[in-house]
């Protein structure tokens, strides 16, 4: 059954994220990137990595995705925007995309896998909670005044000139 399960994450994701690049609306095209994150959080989940699969929500799709979608909605005529998904370099792009393709999966053809059976691993986030706030405290609080600093100059960059 987890097979299933995994088989229907990739290939929506990947079709999701086929809408993402060749849609000419860019609300779709962000409701697609919505659903592209959504699967990659259930990946993480099938993989057991249950704080990147919160990470993934939290902050991609809670964050940056709505944070697009507000952008999108305070432009002014955004409905009449279409994106031109025709480029002169589509072919180049796409010589380059099956060249990468190629490339790794014949990496992988070639890798000897350690093949191990494993019991399922338990819950990951106390864990990293533990190390947040003891080993790797500063480091933690020093990007969050980083973040707050970026937050508070992109307040000011966008402030209108009185």
């Amino acid at each position: 059954m987890i097979n299933i399960a995994f088989w229907f994450f990739v290939i929506m994701t990947i079709a999701a994220a086929l809408m993402v690049v060749l849609s000419k609306n860019l609300v779709y095209a962000a409701i697609a990137l919505l659903v592209t994150l959504l699967g990659l959080a259930a990946m993480y989940v099938l993989l057991w990595s249950d704080f990147l699969a919160g990470t993934q929500v939290m902050i991609y799709i809670g964050g940056i995705l709505t944070l697009l979608l507000f952008g999108m909605m305070l432009t002014h005529k955004i409905t009449s925007v279409r994106i031109s998904p025709t480029n002169v370099q589509r072919g180049v792009g796409a010589l380059i995309v099956i060249a990468i393709f190629a490339g790794l999966a014949w990496m992988i053809n070639i890798t000897p896998w350690l093949q191990i059976h494993s019991r399922e691993p338990q819950q990951t986030v106390h864990d990293i909670g533990i190390l947040l706030m003891t080993d790797f405290l500063l480091p933690f609080e020093v990007a969050s005044v980083l973040l707050l600093g970026a937050l508070i100059g992109a307040a000011v960059l966008a402030r209108k000139e009185s």
